[in-house]
C-alpha cells in the first residue's frame, strides 16, 4: 500500500484525499518509482475541477504529471533500480498520477536526472523549460526577436524569460500588479508591463519601435487576445498555451482586419510525446542547466499531508515560480 492523493468527485482543493492504495507492479514499458518530490501544475487544478482540456473519465481519479524520485522496479530498457529520475508530463492523468509516495509511470515520460539536480529541482525544472523550449525555440524565436510573455511569474513564464535571453531574444514580461515586477526584472525580463496600470498594446509597440513582437506567448487567452494580436509583428505568431482567463477566446484575425498573423495553441505534450523533439529539448535544457543559464524556480515547498493547502495556494496565484511537494523523509 502507498499513500496516494486521489479525488472522488470534481470540485475545489477540498476534494483531494490521501488514500492508502495498492501500488502494484509495473507492466511492460513502465517503472515503479519512489517519489521524492512533486511539481504542481495549474493543469492539475483544472483537471480536478472538471475544466481541463481532457475530461476525468473515472473516479476515484489520480492526479499529477511532474515528479522526481528513484527507480524501485524497472520493466523498461534503459532504467535500473536505484537510478535518480524525473517524470515529465507525457501521459493522461486518467492513466497515471504521481501525487503519491510511490507511483507507476510510463518510461517514455521519465528522464534520467542529471548530476547536481536534487529532487526538488528535478520536480521543478523540466516541465517549464520543456514548454518554453518547444514553444519558443521550436517555434522559431531567433536572436534579436522580441517575445511578449504574459502571466510571466509562472514557472513557465520565468523559464521562457531565461530561454529567450539564452538565445539572444528580448523578453517583455507582463504581470497584473507591481507586486511581482522586481522579481521578473531580476529573472531577466528586459521590460515588465504591469497590466493594471498600462495597456499592453501601446507599450509593446513603443518598446519595439512600432514593429511588434515576433512571438506573443500567452497563458491567459480570453478576450485579451484581441489586444495581443495587435502587437504581433507581421508574420509573427500569437501562441496560446493556457486559459487562465476561463473565458471564451475569439479568433482575432478577422476582428483585426486579417493581418499576417499566425495563431496557434501549444501544450508541452507536443514535445514530451515526440521522442525526437524530446531528445532535442532535453539536450537544450541540460546544456542550460550545466552552464548556469537555467535554474529551477521554486516558490514554496509543502508536505504531502498539506496537498489541499498547496492547491489553495496555487489557485490564489501569488507564487513566483514552482510549487513543490517534498516527500523526502516522510515515506
Amino acid at each position: 500500500m502507498t499513500r496516494t492523493v486521489r479525488f472522488h468527485e470534481l470540485g475545489g482543493p477540498e476534494v483531494l484525499k490521501l488514500d492508502d492504495v495498492p501500488v502494484g507492479e509495473p507492466g511492460p514499458g513502465e517503472l515503479l518509482i519512489q517519489v521524492q518530490a512533486i511539481g504542481l501544475n495549474r493543469a492539475e487544478a483544472l483537471f480536478r475541477s472538471g475544466n481541463y482540456i481532457v475530461p476525468v473519465k473515472r473516479f476515484p481519479s489520480l492526479l499529477g504529471a511532474e515528479a522526481a524520485g528513484v527507480v524501485l522496479t524497472s520493466n523498461a530498457p534503459g532504467f535500473e533500480s536505484g537510478q535518480a529520475v524525473s517524470v515529465v508530463p507525457g501521459f493522461s492523468m486518467n492513466d497515471y498520477g504521481v501525487y503519491a509516495e510511490q507511483a507507476i509511470v510510463p518510461a517514455s515520460a521519465v528522464l534520467h536526472r542529471p548530476d547536481g539536480v536534487d529532487a526538488v529541482a528535478g520536480a521543478a525544472v523540466w516541465m517549464p523549460y520543456l514548454t518554453a523550449y518547444g514553444a519558443l525555440v521550436e517555434g522559431g524565436l531567433r536572436a534579436g526577436d522580441t517575445v511578449v510573455i504574459t502571466a510571466a511569474s509562472s514557472s513557465v513564464g520565468l523559464a521562457a524569460i531565461r530561454v529567450a535571453n539564452h538565445i539572444g531574444a528580448i523578453p517583455i514580461a507582463t504581470t497584473r500588479t507591481d507586486a511581482k515586477k522586481e522579481a521578473l526584472l531580476k529573472a531577466g525580463a528586459a521590460e515588465v508591463i504591469v497590466t493594471s496600470a498600462e495597456e499592453i498594446g501601446p507599450r509593446v509597440l513603443e518598446l519595439t519601435g512600432g514593429r511588434g513582437a515576433e512571438i506573443v506567448f500567452d497563458a491567459v487567452a480570453g478576450p485579451g487576445v484581441l489586444e495581443l494580436g495587435r502587437v504581433v509583428a507581421p508574420g509573427g505568431t500569437l501562441l496560446l498555451y493556457g486559459l487562465l482567463s476561463g473565458q471564451p477566446t475569439p479568433y482575432p484575425g478577422f476582428e483585426l482586419g486579417m493581418p499576417a498573423l499566425a495563431v496557434r495553441t501549444y501544450t508541452v505534450h507536443e514535445t514530451t510525446t515526440d521522442p525526437e523533439r524530446l531528445r532535442r529539448a532535453v539536450a537544450f535544457v541540460s546544456a542550460g542547466l550545466r552552464g548556469g543559464a537555467f535554474e529551477a524556480n521554486v516558490d514554496r515547498v509543502f508536505a504531502l499531508d498539506d496537498i489541499v493547502e498547496a492547491h489553495r495556494y496555487m489557485e490564489a496565484g501569488h507564487q513566483v515560480g514552482k510549487i513543490i511537494i517534498d516527500l523526502r523523509g516522510t515515506s
